[in-house]
């Protein structure tokens, strides 16, 4: 029997708190078809700041709970401009995949939060919505990140490509999932990703991220702190593993202000950080791939680009290239995710997360008119 496909919706927020991100995907949860429909609205800067507020809180607070409404609502803002965009409305859409907005990351003490009002989208958009994504893995003793490889696997597939292949996302934080030749997977979060170079621009510019790599490539790396930086312990530590976006923060901001760096000089070594992390990241993957594929917002940075080919050996191109949008492929993942809850198909596994088994996830809010 020809399993059943639906349209859904994906969304993301990442660490970078750059936008809202929203697609459109069709699949049946194994198999996936990209519609090409995607918009990105942007957080308004007083939204993110007060977002930025909670990174690094353990627990909900009152106030918390305002915010969390507040970027839900900008969710719906963003649901409502793809179906515009696509021509289509509400009862075309299936089931929306909702993310949320990470705040703290720390599945060693068994929490992982991410906030936002799922029955609020819900009701907003008349869209079920599935969230609550990482929950399960966590509470089942596995990392709850990274949750795309999944996603990664399929459109890989999709797209013929030989294995071993890594697919990278550079965000907030920087993620690799590897596929074998099997269809094996193994997947783990390298290190700082976006967050540090975008954090430095912020404070030194007033501009939250470094255009184009722009201000790196005019910048001397400083190795003195790049060695230091990788004598982290993370760098060693075997998959399964994951970061939270402020892990090594304050290591890696002290290494920088005590050497006294420049904006050019700071943007420059902390882009190289990022090249390095990922590389050591080859050291925990079964085999060295082919060629790598990168997606997220780091495939526009060139200097991140430029040293990532001449460290890993290997071909190093952007998603684009196989006619993917590389902004869209961590928004196209959830509701990808959506579906395969729907279709009770699990979306974490022990190479990707290091759970025990196979593990189902996520949680499904209808509207109260649907209920």
């Amino acid at each position: 029997m020809q399993n059943k496909w639906y349209r859904a919706i994906g969304m993301m927020s990442g660490t970078s708190l750059d936008a809202v991100d929203a697609a459109i995907v069709e699949t049946d949860g194994v198999e996936v078809r990209r519609t090409g429909h995607f918009v990105s609205v942007p957080y308004e800067p007083q939204l993110r700041d007060r977002i930025r507020g909670f990174f690094g809180s353990r627990a909900a607070t009152n106030s918390e709970h305002v915010v969390a409404d507040d970027l839900t609502k900008c969710h719906a803002q963003a649901v409502a401009a793809l179906l515009a965009q696509a021509g289509m409305v509400a009862a075309d859409i299936d089931v929306i995949g909702f993310h949320g907005q990470t705040v703290f990351h720390e599945p060693a003490s068994g929490i992982t939060r991410q906030i936002g009002t799922p029955y609020m989208l819900a009701e907003l958009t008349n869209i079920p919505v599935v969230a609550d994504f990482r929950l399960a893995d966590v509470a089942q003793g596995g990392q709850g990140a990274p949750l795309a490889p999944v996603y990664h696997a399929a459109l890989i597939k999709s797209a013929g490509i030989d294995a071993p292949v890594a697919v990278l996302n550079i965000g907030g934080v920087s993620n690799v999932t590897w596929i074998g030749t099997n269809e094996d997977l193994v997947a783990f979060d390298c290190g700082p990703g976006n967050a540090r170079i975008d954090d430095w621009m912020l404070h030194h510019t007033g501009n939250p991220f470094d255009q184009d790599g722009a201000t790196a490539l005019s910048g001397q790396v400083d190795s003195f702190v790049e060695m230091t930086f990788l004598q982290d312990a993370y760098f060693d530590r075997v998959p399964p593993k994951s970061l939270d976006r402020e892990d090594m923060a304050a290591t890696i901001n002290g290494l920088i202000t005590d050497a006294g760096l420049t904006l050019a000089d700071g943007a420059a070594t902390l882009s190289q950080c990022t090249v390095s992390a990922i590389v050591a990241a080859v050291n925990h993957l079964p085999v060295a791939p082919l060629q790598w594929f990168i997606c997220g917002g780091g495939r526009h940075n060139r200097f991140v680009m430029k040293k990532l080919g001449e460290n890993l050996g290997v071909p190093v191109r952007s998603v684009d290239e196989l006619d993917w949008d590389g902004d869209a492929v961590e928004a196209e993942c959830f509701g990808y995710l959506a579906v395969r809850h729907l279709e009770n198909l699990p979306l974490s596994f022990p190479g990707t997360t290091g759970v025990s088994a196979p593990c189902l996830g996520g949680r499904l809010y209808r509207t109260q008119k649907a209920a």
